[in-house]
């Protein structure tokens, strides 16, 4: 881009498929507001949140962003891609982007596919120069297990080994672990694409009010409180959590499980919770948006997830000083610091205890360790927490961005390719 770049603001068109409850519409939202003043002319385009899906819209408003909705763009593959990838084609050719970047599968696909079109779709195709238009990808977790049969995993995972070869320029991996699943076990695009490129979050936040959360749940500060934080969908697996207190409750092992979350297994989780016999020691609390506060109540963040990019909860739980019962997927452990020993299934970190996907015993033994042992558990919220604050901030997010968007800018043989 040259010196231009210093007197026309870069535009930048943001895509996700829709601003539900979860990391991801933080993500997008701290990236567009904080690439909006003269340097940059961002927008961000969304679809709609399904019925049962907490819709987190109003986050974005408060950040003073209204986003471009095409109605059509829904998590699920169907016919009205053709629709979605469409609108979004029409879109580009109005803001005229120098930057695409694609948030999550669906919006990953279609958008980069739209933004294809939109570079070639010009009478200087014909001698072979596209729009200069940059198209780039963030991974925010991966569909390639634990989400779908055999059959339609491998078909997903065809279609992004192709998105990756043909429509993008830059894949970002919000971690190491997860660089190296997709790049390296997962075979989806070149080693030279990717760039890890950590996730942050905002500390001014997190205004915590100690005693909210127990004062909602009847529970004294003596009361070993374990929250979960996250969509009630299987890939979350919150039966393993479920099981694991109903193991600790056999042992007369005590403490408090809050869900903190909403989703269409809600009503069989609670009938899990029934049959199980833990329905004194769980509360379903639903979505709640002012989960930040809530943070500082509790002793223990747990994951018990099949499947995770970088869980936005554990770092929003360590920023607070809570250590982590997690299992061990995706970047997880990219977030937890040194490990120090294994045995018994578990594996212990700097910042909290980990167990194997699907292994219940080990995982509740690992909740049994940190609640029976406080001084651990505060030398690991303690570490956590400083780990966090000194790497994991929304600046340092927004400036990795914008590097890497002035890499791509740099390199573009023109300036503005209209």
């Amino acid at each position: 881009m040259g010196n231009s770049s210093q007197k026309t603001p870069l535009r930048v068109v943001r895509i996700i498929d829709r601003l539900n409850v979860g990391g991801p519409a933080k993500h997008v939202t701290w990236l567009t507001a904080g690439l909006r003043d003269d340097k940059f002319d961002t927008t961000l385009v969304t679809g709609t949140v399904p019925p049962g899906e907490g819709d987190m819209s109003y986050f974005a408003r408060a950040s003073g962003i209204e986003p471009l909705i095409i109605k059509e763009m829904s998590r699920e593959l169907g016919p009205r891609d053709l629709i979605v990838i469409w609108k979004l084609w029409r879109e580009l050719v109005l803001l005229e982007p120098q930057i695409v970047h694609t948030h999550k599968a669906k919006a990953g696909a279609a958008g980069r596919v739209a933004a294809v079109l939109y570079k070639w779709m010009t009478p200087s195709s014909l001698w072979l120069r596209p729009r200069a238009c940059h198209i780039v990808h963030t991974y925010h977790g991966h569909i390639f297990h634990s989400y779908y049969g055999r059959l339609k995993t491998r078909l997903f995972l065809t279609i992004e080994r192709a998105l990756a070869r043909f429509c993008t320029d830059r894949i970002i991996a919000i971690s190491e672990q997860q660089r190296h699943e997709i790049n390296e076990v997962f075979k989806v695009g070149h080693a030279s694409q990717f760039k890890v490129i950590p996730l942050g979050i905002d500390f001014e936040e997190f205004k915590p009010e100690p005693g909210r959360l127990r004062n909602r749940l009847g529970i004294s500060g003596s009361t070993t409180l374990i929250g979960i934080v996250g969509r009630l969908c299987e890939v979350k697996n919150h039966a393993m959590l479920l099981e694991a207190a109903a193991q600790l409750k056999q042992q007369n092992v005590k403490a408090h499980f809050a869900i903190i979350g909403d989703g269409h297994l809600r009503e069989a989780l609670e009938a899990r919770s029934r049959e199980l016999g833990v329905t004194s020691c769980v509360s379903f609390l639903g979505f709640r948006d002012d989960v930040a506060a809530l943070y500082c109540d509790l002793d223990i963040a747990a994951l018990t997830s099949l499947n995770e990019g970088t869980p936005l909860t554990l770092i929003e739980a360590m920023n607070c000083g809570v250590p982590a019962a997690s299992t061990e997927v995706g970047g997880v452990a990219d977030l937890l610091g040194g490990q120090h020993d294994q045995h018994d299934g578990m594996t212990f970190w700097d910042h909290g205890i980990t167990a194997p996907s699907r292994d219940v015993k080990s995982y509740a033994r690992a909740l049994q360790v940190l609640i029976e042992r406080p001084d651990l558990r505060r030398q690991m919220g303690t570490q956590g927490q400083t780990f966090v604050r000194s790497s994991l901030s929304k600046a340092r997010l927004i400036a990795d961005i914008e590097s890497l968007y002035r890499e791509l800018i740099v390199r573009s043989p023109s300036s503005d390719g209209r």
